[in-house]
């Protein structure tokens, strides 16, 4: 019975999760939704609420930190794809495309959190971003052979490229997504030349 109780609470806690996403657009941010609100669209009493999260801001944190595993799990989606072979770059921007058009409501999350008034947020964000700039940090290092240097300013410069072409993106038309795509492409592999030039004038100094 307990293992059935549990399968329960984690599908009620679910819903309120899914209902708090549900509601976020590029109108309503997360500071404007109300408790009541996310219970009632996940179709639960507000008490119940209570059962899964101590407040909003608990929930908050909680999407938040969903957000960035997300974004963690589309990258290793991307290393997939990329080991049956393919430009890496312009298939880790096509996944992050893809992701945008399904997830935009996880995506404003981040964006908006970001810069937002709670400190709590702010932080959470900020170390799931780095989580995700450290892991594309690693792998450069692993797949192109960078100095941890040279590859921790890569793994920077394309998540701040990135990230701004997602916040364009986000109601950008397919027409506009696809030039913005292009674009940001052409834009990370300028900065991949430059790292692998650094990194071969570091092994190779001038006397």
């Amino acid at each position: 019975m307990s293992g059935i109780r549990a399968q329960q609470k984690e599908k009620t806690r679910r819903q309120l999760i899914d209902a708090a996403l549900g509601q976020l657009s590029a109108d309503r941010s997360f500071s404007s939704l109300s408790l009541r609100e996310v219970a009632k669209e996940a179709g639960l009493a507000p008490t119940s609420f209570y059962r899964h999260f101590s407040d909003m801001d608990e929930l908050g944190l909680t999407l938040v930190d969903e957000a960035g595993l997300t974004l963690r799990q589309l990258m290793r989606q991307a290393r997939q794809r990329i080991e049956k072979g393919g430009s890496v770059i312009q298939i880790s921007v096509r996944i992050f495309m893809e992701f945008i058009e399904s997830n935009g409501n996880i995506f404003r999350l981040l964006l908006r959190e970001r810069s937002g008034t709670s400190p709590a947020f702010r932080a959470a964000v900020n170390r799931e971003i780095s989580y995700f700039t450290l892991e594309l940090c690693d792998y450069l290092q692993q797949a192109n052979k960078l100095d941890a240097e040279v590859a921790a300013l890569q793994a920077n410069a394309a998540v701040t490229i990135v990230f701004s072409a997602g916040s364009d993106a986000l109601d950008a038309d397919k027409k506009d997504r696809e030039q913005l795509a292009y674009r940001t492409i052409q834009q990370l592999r300028f900065i991949a030349r430059g790292a692998m030039e650094l990194a071969q004038r570091i092994e190779t100094p001038k006397p």
